[in-house]
């Protein structure tokens, strides 16, 4: 529900521009965005991991958003920015507890939290420490690490997370205490890792005195060469420095330097460094006029003596040569060395912007380096954005191991597409499948290239590609699947396929017997036996459940080898039988079928093993919903009025509409009461929420509010009742409310709001209009809100419509322009009868099938009058 009353944006204001993206956001909210990107980064580089982050408290009850990303582009991670914490994911259970989870590899993951490998199903480690101060929770730091498969996080890594986290708290508390809001609104600021290995690149100079063959070295060049070469010195005592074939190169750069154009000249030379290896410099010469006595500079000659130098070729030329260098380090030039290669090579940073580009990648991508350099890889390469080859990148970034896959960026194109991560980012090998690259070696027999795919392309069959991003895909379906057959149905549509199943069928456990609730691809009538199989009966799918073990088998006659007494299914091939266990707790078995015999790798078990458990989370839950959705029914159900009092004068009509998103039951209501002296109070409210605790509040308010209006309390004082029982039954809980007076007889009206939307009224010539009546603070909140009154006529011939925000508010529309759709759709009717009237203004509502509100509406009319 939304309460209406006055409100102030949120710290990153209406834009949904995440903070901390520059100087508009202010001070106050850089700081924070500082102070998140440092903790993050601190603890990523003190336990060795290559990403991480801080998920915040946001402004909703019960969420977590990701702040600050380490290590990884935001785009990739989308479906993770947030978390609530009711969820069985590592920051969610961190959160709730405030204790810290440390997964070392994806064993010890799967066994604890099967829905975060089935939703990144890589082998990686985990690390998650709370960020508390106090008792105060302000959200989770998190680091991701290369997996330490059997081997637990050792002490000095898990001290330095915890120190981490309660350090972090400290500063935010600090925050908090100098005014800053400590909820995040939006996406999380990405932050790049340091670089690793990388040596700082130096700068140096010296100036060559052609005629006396001296040489200055300024402090950049001399720290580069050591501090035993002294400066002035002769030429060749740097050139000693050099490979013999460098040292002519810049002798060769100096005559050109020195010839009629006297153009600059740039060389690529090894200089030995003071740590024995070769460093790389670019040099770059200019020469310049000497002064007058330049040529009178001597030299030390080989003996020691003085002895005169005559320039370049023996020749007095009176010029200098100014030399620069650039100190590339004892590694290779990259761009040199890759555009020989006849394969495309690009690579991309950790947050996923491309940082190099060779010739050959250009020619494959028509377009120029310029155009590619610092560009999101989804601009670069916009067929990346595909859920497929996300969930390739995914796996290379958190896994740390090279990928392999098949893309198809045009229909005439097939490209072998190879991923090699590394902590400072992805390189990239682009191989289209027509371009054979150098000519493979001939097979002598064929007189034709040797077959196989070479290191750089791979070959997979359509079906298994698409089935290594579909774990994701079943994840995220689950998350919002409510209901046992909506969970079964997302499997039936996401797993099935991933695997290349035929078959399903999944069973309950319930008085210690397995029924069976769903099933398809199955003969008919060939699972009847099974429905209401008993524990102790010696058939797999009660055997996978009381050991907890996953049973696969490749053929049928494999199956029938272990089970002799079992029915079999001549028409079909493999057989997986999954334990469904929740959190340690049975909940029933899972049967997948296939039509031929076929094996299950290691990968693939895994993954069967960790979804099982996945669905397991989310057929619990969803019985745990039939349960509490049945009960919360029942309450609304004996709660709201079968039936609205009949008075000469006024005509009203009430309509009730469950949400279909989640719980179907919440906490709107709609009541008329007669209250004496003739008089009818009509009643609209919305509390906060769904489910068994928002119909039982409901059911409490509209108790206390009949009361009050019995007993001839003023609307004023009906609210401000309401308001003080709300906060005594239950504080933290909330409610919106409209409560309205009425005088059949003289048609006035006394209204009053509390954080509930204005109702509507409608002339008797059918113009129509929003009330805006005074509001005040929605119940529950402060015990001495007070709610003014606003009073109104309502003319014969008029409607007035109370509604709630269900009714008028959709994900991305703002709810004023939903009350002006429902205030034309209320106008349209201004022919019809009244019951007609609140079918057709709830007409379109009751056919979206994706209802996340419930929805009330009260209408209220007089006859009009007649000559």
């Amino acid at each position: 529900m939304t309460s209406h009353g006055t409100t102030a944006p949120g710290p990153a204001g209406s834009t949904g521009r995440p903070p901390g993206k520059g100087p508009a956001d202010g001070p106050v909210w850089g700081a924070l965005t500082w102070t998140l990107a440092e903790a993050a980064l601190r603890a990523v580089d003190e336990v060795g991991g290559y990403a991480g982050g801080v998920y915040l408290r946001s402004g909703t009850p019960g969420l977590l958003r990701m702040a600050a990303l380490v290590g990884l582009p935001g785009p990739l991670f989308r479906p993770w920015f947030r978390m609530h914490t009711n969820r069985p994911f590592p920051v969610a259970e961190v959160h709730r507890s405030g204790q810290a989870v440390h997964l070392h590899d994806v064993e010890e993951a799967m066994r604890r939290f099967p829905q975060l490998v089935a939703s990144l199903p890589f082998p990686f480690a985990s690390l998650y420490a709370p960020v508390v101060a106090g008792r105060e929770r302000f959200g989770v730091l998190v680091v991701l690490r290369a997996p330490t498969p059997g081997v637990p996080v050792d002490t000095r890594d898990r001290n330095r997370m915890t120190r981490g986290g309660l350090h972090l708290g400290e500063t935010l508390a600090d925050l908090a205490r100098q005014g800053t809001t400590l909820e995040w609104p939006g996406d999380p600021v990405c932050v790049q890792l340091s670089t690793s290995g990388a040596p700082p690149v130096r700068f140096g100079s010296f100036d060559w005195d052609l005629d006396s063959g001296m040489v200055t070295l300024d402090t950049g060049l001399l720290a580069i060469l050591g501090a035993e070469v002294p400066s002035p010195c002769p030429i060749d005592d740097l050139t000693s420095l050099l490979e013999p074939e460098d040292g002519y190169a810049l002798w060769a750069a100096a005559r050109q330097a020195t010839g009629p154009d006297g153009r600059p000249v740039v060389r690529r030379i090894r200089l030995k460094g003071p740590d024995g290896g070769l460093h790389l410099l670019e040099v770059s010469t200019r020469a310049r006029k000497t002064s007058p006595d330049a040529a009178t500079h001597t030299g030390a000659g080989a003996g020691g003596e003085a002895a005169p130098r005559l320039g370049i070729g023996g020749v007095s030329t009176g010029l200098r040569l100014t030399c620069t260098l650039v100190d590339l380090g004892t590694g290779l030039i990259g761009s040199d060395a890759t555009d020989r290669l006849p394969r495309a090579i690009l690579a991309i940073d950790r947050l996923g912007r491309v940082t190099y580009v060779n010739e050959r990648t250009e020619r494959l991508l028509g377009r120029p380096r310029g155009a590619l350099a610092g560009r999101p890889l989804w601009e670069a390469l916009p067929w990346f954005g595909l859920p497929f080859h996300e969930e390739q990148l995914r796996a290379a970034m958190l896994s740390g191991d090279p990928v392999r896959f098949l893309a198809r960026p045009e229909r005439s194109q097939w490209l072998s597409v190879s991923l090699h991560p590394g902590r400072d980012g992805v390189t990239m090998v682009l191989v289209p499948e027509n371009d054979p690259g150098p000519a493979p070696a001939r097979d002598p027999k064929t007189s034709g290239p040797a077959s196989g795919p070479t290191d750089d392309t791979l070959s997979l069959p359509d079906d298994q590609v698409s089935a290594l991003y579909r774990p994701v895909a079943l994840a995220i379906a689950l998350s919002e699947a409510v209901t046992a057959r909506q969970v079964s149905a997302v499997v039936t549509e996401e797993l099935l396929p991933a695997f290349g199943g035929r078959q399903l069928a999944i069973y309950l456990l319930s008085d210690r017997r397995l029924y069976l609730a769903w099933e398809t691809g199955f003969p008919p009538g060939f699972l009847e036996p099974f429905d209401g199989v008993a524990l102790d009966a010696h058939v797999p799918g009660v055997e996978t459940l009381t050991t907890g073990r996953p049973l696969f088998f490749e053929s049928m006659k494999q199956l029938g080898r272990r089970y002799p007494d079992l029915p079999l299914d001549a028409h079909s091939g493999a057989r997986a039988f999954l334990p469904l266990i929740a959190s340690g707790r049975p909940v029933g078995s899972c049967i997948l079928g296939f039509d031929r015999p076929r094996g299950f790798s290691s990968e693939e078990r895994t993954v069967l093993t960790a979804l099982a458990g996945l669905i397991a989370q989310a057929l619990e839950r969803a019985q745990r919903y039939d349960t509490e959705s049945a009960v919360a029914r029942g309450l609304q159900d004996a709660l709201l009025p079968h039936r609205l009092p009949v008075r000469e004068g006024v005509e009203t009509v009430g309509r009730y509409l469950p949400g279909t998103q989640g719980m179907d039951v919440g906490g709107d209501w709609y009541d008329v009461i007669e209250t004496g002296r003739g008089r009818l109070a009509l009643v609209i409210g919305d509390v906060q929420g769904h489910g068994v605790a928002a119909a039982a509040t409901m059911g409490q308010l509209r108790s206390a509010v009949r009361a009050f209006a019995l007993a001839g309390h003023r609307p004023q004082d009906v609210m401000r009742g309401t308001n003080r029982l709300l906060i005594d039954l239950d504080p933290g809980q909330f409610a919106s409310c409209c409560y309205v007076l009425l005088d059949p007889k003289s048609g006035q009206l006394r209204a009053v709001r509390a954080g509930h939307p204005p109702p509507l009224l409608m002339h008797p010539n059918g113009v129509t209009e929003r009330i805006e009546l005074a509001g005040g603070m929605v119940l529950g909140i402060d015990v001495h809100a007070s709610y003014p009154v606003t009073r109104l006529q309502l003319e014969p011939g008029a409607v007035l419509a109370l509604f709630t925000d269900g009714l008028v508010e959709k994900p991305g529309q703002d709810i004023d322009d939903g009350i002006e759709l429902l205030r034309r759709a209320l106008a349209a009717t201004a022919s019809l009868p009244l019951a007609e009237a609140a079918d057709r203004v709830i007409r379109d509502a009751r056919q979206v099938t994706s209802r996340p509100d419930d929805i009330a509406l009260l209408l209220a009319a007089r006859p009009p009058e007649h000559d």
